[in-house]
Order: structure tokens, then C-alpha cells, then sequence
């Protein structure tokens, strides 16, 4: 399938990744700034270009994972979240790396509200409404990823992703939840899927509660086969407040 930069690879996405993506056929090249346990990992911060450009010299695709992964203050953000995801567009545009799959967030779109309709499902191109400075990061990453794909030809699908874990934990993630392995069939699908262009697409897996749609994720060839649904005699409801907010909006907690 090619070789692929994975950047954030010592975090949890990217372990899981490092687990799955090898058995679909992908050679993976490893960036983090945290060690990673793996022959010719490269210890490096995406926010240094140079480390980056070289770490992208011969690969097909890049999947950028790195960066903070929750609300921080803004100056930690900025100076990893967006500078971050800067660089490593800029960095595959200076490497020829043509395709970039963008771990984005259902936070940048998380103070929209979802249909009271339970029928009616979100489409995988909400305009931007972010819940969080961790939020701003995600759009403005899009942002990016859609000038780098208009200005530059670079083919960019950044994925919205629910709740990864290995198994969701509250009544919002039996409805949010991408399994690791669905996560897998995703990115799978967002680095062979012919000509994407610029797009983005929820990462849910096919949940029984889901509101999100999977229309996007069928265009590029993601079908997903997991369902939170098993867990839900486990999970139980928690704090009303956060309850509420997960039926309410897109982001859940995140708008309280």
C-alpha cells in the first residue's frame, strides 16, 4: 500500500494504529516527541519543520495525529495544535508527499446542535462551530488542509472523530464511539481511497445510536462493523448536566 508517516505516534490513536494499519498492508515511518517503542522511531515535534520535512522524504501519505488532544490554554495550543499542523502540511507540500489524512475532531463542530428529529442524520460537512480552543485547532487544521489541497493539489481528508477508546464510556459514547479497530478501517480507507481531494468525514463507527452520518465515510470506502450498542447494559447515565449536553450538541461536555 506505500509507506506512511504517522506523527503522533506514541499517543493512543496512534498506538492503535501502529497495532492495526502494518496487517492492511502499510509501512509505517514513526514521529512523536514522546519515545516510542519501535525501531527507527523518530523523536521529534511536528512543530519543528525541518525534523518534519525530513521525516516525510519518501513517503506516500502522511497521517497526522500529532498535538494536544484535549482543551489546554490557548498559547499551548497555538503553539502545537495549529503551528503543528502547519508544519506538517507544509512540510509533505516541500517532500512531495501528495495525500495528508488530518485527524480532526467532532469539536470543531461541537457547538452545533443536533437534530431533535432521531431519523435525521448530520452530514459529514458541517460548517464549523467550535466548542473549545482545542476545537478552534481542528478548524483551523481544516482550514489549512483545504487551502494545501486548492493552492498545492495536495489530496486532504480530515477525519471528525467521535470517541475512540476501547470501549465508550458514558450514554454520548454509544452514539459518538469509533472502535480501534473501525478507527483502523478509516484511515485504511482515507489513505487508498482514488482522487479524495479535499473532504471531511466523520470517524463514528456504525453505532445503533449514531446521528452522524456515514455517507462520507462510504464514499471513500470506510464500512464500518463495530456497535457501541453491546456496551450499553454497562454504561450508565452520568452527571445531568453532561447528559444533556451530549444529546444537545455535537460536543457534548465540551459545551458546558
Amino acid at each position: 500500500m506505500g509507506r506512511v508517516l504517522v506523527t503522533g505516534a506514541a499517543g493512543r490513536i496512534g498506538r492503535m494504529l501502529r497495532e492495526r494499519l502494518p496487517g492492511e498492508g502499510h509501512e509505517l515511518r514513526l514521529l512523536d516527541v514522546e519515545p516510542v517503542d519501535e525501531p527507527d522511531a523518530i523523536r521529534a515535534s511536528v512543530t519543528d519543520l525541518d525534523a518534519v520535512t525530513a521525516a516525510c522524504e519518501g513517503v506516500d501519505a502522511v497521517v497526522h495525529l500529532g498535538g494536544i488532544s484535549g482543551e489546554a490554554e490557548w498559547v499551548r495550543i497555538r503553539d502545537t495544535n495549529v503551528e503543528g499542523t502547519y508544519c506538517v502540511f507544509e512540510a509533505a507540500r516541500r517532500a512531495g508527499v501528495r495525500r495528508v489524512v488530518f485527524a480532526s475532531s467532532n469539536h470543531a463542530v461541537g457547538f452545533t446542535h443536533q437534530p431533535d428529529d432521531p431519523d435525521l442524520e448530520m452530514p459529514d460537512d458541517l460548517g464549523a462551530r467550535p466548542d473549545t480552543f482545542y476545537g478552534v485547532s481542528k478548524v483551523l487544521g481544516e482550514a489549512l488542509g483545504s487551502l494545501y489541497h486548492d493552492r498545492h493539489g495536495l489530496d486532504v481528508v480530515c477525519l471528525r472523530i467521535g470517541t475512540c477508546f476501547d470501549a465508550p464510556f458514558d450514554l454520548r459514547g454509544l452514539s459518538t464511539w469509533l472502535s480501534p479497530d473501525d478507527c483502523a478501517r478509516l484511515v485504511h480507507a482515507a489513505l487508498t481511497c482514488p482522487k479524495p481531494g479535499f473532504r471531511t468525514v466523520w470517524g463514528i463507527s456504525r453505532n445503533t445510536r449514531r446521528v452522524w452520518s456515514l455517507d462520507g465515510g462510504a464514499a471513500i470506502g470506510y464500512h464500518p462493523q463495530d456497535d457501541a450498542e453491546r456496551f450499553a447494559d454497562v454504561v450508565t447515565a452520568g452527571d445531568p448536566a453532561h447528559d444533556d449536553a451530549g444529546r444537545r450538541y455535537v460536543g457534548g461536555a465540551f459545551t458546558l
